[in-house]
């Protein structure tokens, strides 16, 4: 943990509810990521995925960040199935990663949102 701590930002609300100093309903944490509920959900299953380490957005990810990228969306599928989305192919999910303030980013902290659950999707 704190080999991360050179990667911490004390004032990123998601660099805080990853160390534990804001209460969150956790999903899953390891070494170098951490999955959390999303506090306002737009689906039956709705939770967050973030690296421990601050990377702000997508367009701040390097080539050195591709491992740790590519485990987030390994994992994506089975914690996606244990928060209770259907198997694929009827079932599934979808990964969103907002960048920027057009890509509706709000929290400067990498995060995917991982939706899903049985419903009608919306269109537009």
């Amino acid at each position: 943990m704190h080999d991360h701590d050179s990667h911490y930002d004390s004032s990123c609300i998601f660099c805080r509810i990853a160390k534990g100093e804001i209460p969150s309903h956790k999903v899953y944490e390891d070494e170098e990521v951490f999955a959390f509920h999303d506090i306002n959900p737009s689906a039956p299953v709705h939770f967050l995925m973030i690296p421990k380490k601050h990377i702000p957005s997508l367009a701040q990810a390097g080539a050195e960040d591709a491992a740790l990228l590519g485990r987030m969306m390994v994992l994506a599928p089975k914690l996606a199935l244990e928060q209770g989305c259907n198997p694929y192919p009827d079932g599934g999910f979808r990964v969103m990663v907002n960048t920027g303030t057009e890509g509706g980013q709000e929290v400067h902290h990498l995060h995917l949102h991982v939706k899903g659950g049985p419903r009608p999707w919306l269109k537009g």
